[in-house]
């Protein structure tokens, strides 16, 4: 899958998408603000049981709303710079491009600000066999703007990052307060069996759940997560519903 697919923006600014069982399919939805504009969405999701197949989700800050239920993404790119995946929806982003951009001077990039509010909501973001990278604007930089993978924007903000290629601009502490101290304790961001130089996780932060075991991993494929087997196959798109490496 190339990096900028050649694919016309659907439209140039907010698409909201809340119907039950909405497919995309070779689709770009693009908000074109820019940077300097800051909170600009490209795509706002709603509808449970959405899936999106070889789709391009290019905007800077809070680029993709996923905003409530659940949401499968498969073969697309999504770009952006500060919280640019966010929301409150049960999310499985599969073999995708994950690119995070050029910000403003004054920014730092952060790819996932999960907003779950409740322990017990079965919500939140994961992002398996995809691959973390900068755009080309980004990668002189890379070193010197601090990326991170996720920071906990609501009380039990909840990420998992597994079986990904995390390139080198992603920070070796990996995830990012919100405010001082304030949701350390209850956010959940985890990692399992990624790959490549940003994927190290000694030094990462203490607050974070580290490495998850294979048996506690297996809750966030997507057989578990969004109960993908019940309603992926109708959809026509690829997907894993376990791992994707063994």
């Amino acid at each position: 899958m190339s990096l900028w697919r050649p694919i016309k923006p659907l439209y140039c600014g907010h698409i909201p998408t809340v119907a039950e069982g909405f497919i995309a399919k070779a689709m770009a939805f693009e908000n074109t603000a820019g940077a300097n504009k800051h909170q600009a969405v490209a795509l706002r999701v709603q509808g449970d049981k959405s899936a999106f197949f070889d789709c391009a989700i290019r905007g800077y800050q809070d680029t993709l709303y996923a905003h409530a239920h659940r949401q499968f993404y498969r073969n697309c790119e999504i770009s952006g710079t500060v919280d640019f995946i966010f929301g409150y929806a049960s999310t499985v982003i599969q073999n995708s491009k994950i690119v995070v951009r050029k910000p403003e001077a004054n920014q730092q990039n952060i790819i996932v600000a999960d907003g779950t509010v409740q322990k017990n909501m079965p919500t939140g973001v994961v992002l398996q066999n995809c691959e973390i990278m900068p755009e080309p604007a980004l990668q002189p930089d890379r070193l010197k703007v601090r990326s991170f993978l996720a920071r906990p924007w609501k009380a039990y903000s909840r990420a998992i990052f597994m079986e990904n290629t995390i390139g080198d601009l992603i920070q070796p502490d990996g995830f990012l307060p919100w405010a001082g101290t304030q949701f350390l304790d209850t956010c959940f961001f985890a990692e399992y069996a990624n790959t490549g130089p940003g994927s190290n996780v000694q030094a990462r932060v203490k607050w974070g759940k580290g490495v998850l075991s294979k048996a506690d991993a297996t809750k966030y494929t997507a057989a578990q997560w969004i109960e993908g087997g019940v309603w992926l196959p109708a959809t026509g798109i690829p997907f894993d519903l376990g791992f994707t490496k063994g």
